[in-house]
């Protein structure tokens, strides 16, 4: 006799319906159709009928008659008029919310209104009430409680099966309790699949301790935000962008951050991205967002005054910040926006970013060495510029230290040859892109930017003002996070490859800006300038590379020394421990800008300047690297050169 287990037949069953297309899972469950929905209300209506029925008749079916299917059958067709003038049936019962309550709740309502008024006519034409006055009352209401508690069920059963089949989501705390705070938790709460489950909220104020929002508790931050956390096994903490503008707040977050607890930023939401849900708005938090500054605010009337309907000029446009003053150029309606690039493919990406963000705008890109003159003036004759923003640089120290031909040939012979080129069109401004590296500076890099200030500001003042029209104005700033070569990135591939993260000495710091942030303030200060100026900006708090090191390490999720080691490799040649934007002699002035300064510098003889100058491309044509560099400190006598081959020419 053939025997076959129970077991066995369980398990066969099991793999036949695996492969069957009627495999079941909520999360695969689609969305129930319309007239489903609106067939499911209409059957609890007609249960609310019976049910009121029995009980007003004291639980005896004898109210079963001729009479009660007459006002059985125009209640529903009642109730159901008014489910479809409403269109109770068109939201998502998995997503109701109290809009679909409100819904329910009218529809009801005007169905007792018409049946009141049917009954009232039935009286006065046959003198006879289909409905006793009680029974409309009591089925408005148990209509409304039943529609709204079958959508309630149907949610709450949803969430339970999801919630049931997931497992990895973060526990996690949300900073603040602002409108923007709770409608956060509800969003990620309403998500699915889950990344975050909300534990609670974290307040300042006293007020509110001991309260909870959607039966989640709110702690009052009177310790250290880590150990709030870490008592309810929380992993890490939720905040909202805007929120990260205060400093406090900012402290929690480096308090969490210091004992290895995952920080997440969130946007508010009105800026969430729809098409990619709440999770993947919500990010890690980058070093970006823990400068502690004030947000930049711009005079964006002034810059669209000033760019609106122009030709604009961006050399250098592929590049970190060329390409971001690219992109908010894109805002102000340029008349057509030219970008001028060496590099193919950095260039050819960016196309593609500004024609999809973009569409509407004449872009024009431009393969071209700002060095080569002829092309330069052909592009100049084709477009004529009214503005241009020259970001165009070789800015490496310690590549320039080695190559100080190149550095001449780019930083200071292209930034000539554009500066020429500018008034001989007839520009309206020329914006050149300095660097706090040009301040008392200490390497090649820092010299040959120095002395391309100096061109732009002694030709300018050759300038007859009655008759040429070019403004020249310069702006000044230091290191920029996240910019090609600066230390964020490459921190962050030195953490993803286990370390060691490298610094050039422990004690070395340094001023950053967000690529946004110097770039709103160079548009600022290219819309204030009258001509001449050079213009610095507030850098901010000075960071320790060390600290910024450690921060990122944590930021990763990893103990700093433990998981991965900081080593100290050595100042580079021409490094400085500390930069500078002005120098002992230089006056500042303030503007209407209280990020933004005025630069007084000695107003430098052009001719002279131009002599020097030209000696020194020279000097580079012929590869001339020590000769090169000892008449850049003749022109810039306050160039000191640091850890550096050069250091024997100050002697």
């Amino acid at each position: 006799m053939l025997k076959i287990s129970l077991g066995k037949i369980r398990e066969t069953f099991r793999l036949v319906l695996k492969q069957t297309p009627f495999n079941f899972s909520f999360e695969n469950i689609g969305y129930v159709p319309r007239w489903l929905v609106f067939w499911f209300d209409i059957q609890i209506a007609a249960i609310v009928l019976l049910l009121i029925g029995l009980v007003t008749n004291d639980f005896s079916f004898a109210f079963l008659n001729k009479q009660f299917l007459h006002g059985f059958i125009i209640a529903l067709v009642v109730v159901a008029l008014s489910f479809t003038s409403l269109k109770t049936y068109v939201g998502l019962i998995r997503h109701s919310s109290y809009i679909d309550a409100v819904k329910l709740f009218f529809a009801s309502f005007f169905s007792a209104v018409l049946l009141s008024i049917i009954n009232f006519l039935s009286l006065k034409i046959n003198e006879t009430q289909i409905y006793e006055s009680i029974f409309l009352i009591v089925f408005s209401l148990a209509l409304f409680v039943s529609l709204f508690l079958f959508r309630a069920l149907v949610k709450q059963v949803y969430a339970m099966f999801l919630a049931k089949n997931q497992t990895g989501y973060e526990k996690v705390f949300i900073l603040g309790v602002s409108q923007n705070s709770i409608s956060l938790a509800v969003a990620i709460e309403n998500e699915f699949p889950k990344k975050f489950k909300i534990i609670g909220f974290l307040a300042r104020d006293t007020k509110i301790s001991n309260k909870r929002i959607f039966g989640l508790p709110v702690l009052v931050l009177k310790k250290k935000a880590h150990v709030l956390i870490r008592a309810y096994n929380g992993a890490g903490l939720i905040v909202l962008e805007n929120d990260l503008k205060n400093d406090l707040n900012v402290k929690y977050v480096e308090d969490c951050i210091e004992h290895n607890l995952k920080i997440y930023r969130a946007p508010s939401i009105s800026e969430f991205d729809l098409n990619e849900g709440v999770n993947k708005s919500i990010q890690n938090i980058q070093i970006e967002d823990l400068l502690e500054r004030k947000p930049i605010e711009i005079s964006n009337n002034k810059i669209l005054g000033l760019i609106e309907n122009k030709t604009i000029f961006v050399t250098g446009g592929a590049g970190s910040i060329g390409s971001e003053i690219v992109h908010q150029l894109g805002k102000y309606n340029p008349k057509k926006l030219v970008v001028i690039d060496q590099a193919e493919t950095p260039l050819h990406s960016l196309t593609l970013k500004i024609e999809k963000e973009y569409s509407k705008l004449d872009f024009t890109p431009i393969i071209c060495d700002i060095r080569n003159k002829e092309s330069l003036n052909h592009i100049f004759n084709t477009y004529t510029p009214d503005i241009i923003y020259h970001c165009a640089a070789y800015k490496h120290v310690p590549m320039m230290e080695k190559n100080p031909s190149e550095a001449v040939s780019v930083n200071i012979m292209g930034t000539k040859i554009l500066t020429d080129l500018a008034a001989q069109y007839n520009a309206e401004r020329f914006i050149m892109i300095s660097t706090d590296k040009a301040v008392n500076p200490s390497n090649v890099m820092g010299a040959s930017k120095r002395v391309a200030e100096m061109y732009v500001q002694s030709f300018y003042n050759s300038l007859n003002q009655t008759t040429s029209r070019t403004k020249y104005i310069t702006t000044r700033f230091g290191n920029v996070l996240g910019s090609n070569g600066s230390v964020v990135p490459l921190f962050k591939k030195q953490i993803e490859q286990g370390g060691p993260v490298t610094i050039t000495h422990p004690d070395i710091i340094r001023y950053f800006m967000t690529i946004p942030e110097a770039c709103q303030l160079v548009m600022e200060a290219s819309s204030m300038g009258s001509g001449g100026e050079i213009f610095i900006f507030d850098m901010g708090k000075a960071v320790k590379i060390i600290d910024l090191a450690r921060k990122m390490i944590r930021l990763a999720g990893f103990v700093p020394e433990k998981d991965i080691k900081i080593k100290a490799i050595g100042l580079r040649p021409g490094e400085k421990l500390y930069e500078e934007l002005l120098n002992d002699k230089s006056i500042t002035l303030a503007t209407y800008h209280e990020k933004i300064m005025i630069v007084k510098e000695n107003n430098d003889n052009y001719d002279y300047v131009k002599k020097e100058v030209d000696d020194i491309i020279k000097a580079a044509e012929d590869f001339q690297s020590t000769k090169i560099v000892k008449k850049i400190k003749n022109l810039v006598p306050e160039y000191k050169s640091l850890n550096s081959f050069y250091e024997k020419l100050d002697v």
